[in-house]
């Protein structure tokens, strides 16, 4: 330490001196806080609170975008469900059709059938009767030729 300074130490003057200067740098200092205070904080205040209110709005409008989304989708799987439920009602339909055309084709074609085999039995015993009575006078006379080749003479 300076030796001046402990003899103005000791001598009971004080460090510092409070005069009028004092009262004028209290008055500039709330004269530039006020200034400082409508030029700089408010300005930067309100900006902050814009820009809160901007980003909350913005969330809220993500929020809502996406409750409506939500309800989009629940709507678009609802009518997707309906849809298929719809589809595979038609399905069935078409297929109990086609059984039951299918059914009344097979038995068209087993009626036709059925008769053809009918009529082509009714025939073939109608030629096995005209044969056999054709050939049951005859059935005499070819038996003995058959068994007098076979014995070889004459049969009676």
């Amino acid at each position: 330490m300076d030796q001046t300074t402990i003899v103005s130490i000791a001598s009971g003057h004080p460090l510092i001196d409070i005069d009028a200067t004092a009262i004028v740098q209290f008055a500039l200092f709330l004269i530039l806080m006020f200034v400082a205070n409508k030029l700089m904080f408010q300005p930067y205040l309100a900006l902050r609170e814009r820009r809160k209110a901007g980003i909350d709005g913005a969330r809220a409008e993500a929020e809502r975008m996406t409750a409506q989304a939500d309800a989009k989708l629940a709507d678009y799987e609802k009518q997707l469900g309906v849809a298929r439920n719809r589809a595979n009602e038609e399905g069935r339909k078409v297929r109990a059709e086609a059984v039951t055309h299918e059914r009344e084709v097979t038995d068209k074609a087993r009626a036709t059938a059925q008769t053809a085999i009918d009529e082509a039995q009714a025939k073939m015993r109608g030629e096995t009767e005209a044969a056999r009575g054709q050939l049951m006078p005859q059935a005499d006379a070819i038996a003995k030729q058959i068994a007098s080749k076979l014995l070889g003479r004459e049969v009676a």
